[in-house]
């Protein structure tokens, strides 16, 4: 078992490779390590990400087969199923890190803001389910001065979307919270900046 720690320095050694454009040995796909996995895995980080492409996790980190536990849903909402798959490989692998990564320029975001200064009569039900669970991350800054500049309204939403759907796991889950106090299980958030290739880590378990 990886601790959260050595897991969190492999993802930040990883995304310095992805930015300076240089891949890893761990990171190539070779018909040896994919033998390897048939009878199991050991991923040591789980990644909710946005679905968006332009955010893969595992180019990102610069990781391979094997490495990585990815959950990718739009706008890196935290529903039940979305939990069951976390606390699943939290279990099963015993994998100790947990990052909730959104990204810049996120479309699930701007759809909420414009729903919320704007609604549409039509809006799928399911896409509504999207919105609504990113709903009080943005309707808590629309009551503030950020109101009268959209863009950068929308640039925090990123993130307090994040800082949301990391509560949430770390509070909504009785299995994520017995693996947290016991058993140095930690949950993180990040943005991806599609501009830069950087993720920053801008929120952890102690904070």
């Amino acid at each position: 078992m990886i601790p959260a720690s050595e897991a969190l320095e492999r993802l930040k050694n990883g995304n310095s490779r992805f930015i300076a454009n240089v891949r890893g040995v761990e990171a190539l796909t070779s018909n040896a390590r994919r033998g390897e996995l048939v009878s199991g895995q050991e991923p040591f980080a789980i990644i909710l990400g946005c679905s968006d492409s332009r955010a893969p996790a595992e180019l990102v980190f610069d990781q391979g087969l094997g490495d990585l536990f990815v959950i990718r849903v739009a706008g890196n909402i935290v529903a039940p199923s979305q939990v069951g798959s976390v606390e699943f490989a939290a279990e099963q692998f015993h994998t100790r890190l947990v990052v909730v990564m959104g990204h810049s320029f996120c479309g699930a975001i701007s759809a909420t803001v414009n729903e919320l200064i704007q609604p549409s009569e039509n809006r799928s039900p399911n896409l509504k389910s999207i919105v609504d669970r990113i709903r009080p991350s943005v309707e808590s800054l629309l009551e503030t001065d950020l109101r009268n500049d959209i863009e950068e309204l929308k640039r925090q939403a990123v993130r307090a979307n994040v800082r949301a759907a990391t509560n949430h796991l770390r509070h909504g889950s009785r299995i994520l919270e017995t693996l947290t106090e016991n058993d140095g299980l930690k949950i993180v958030g990040a943005e991806y900046c599609l501009e830069t290739g950087t993720v920053d880590f801008f929120e952890d378990s102690d904070s």
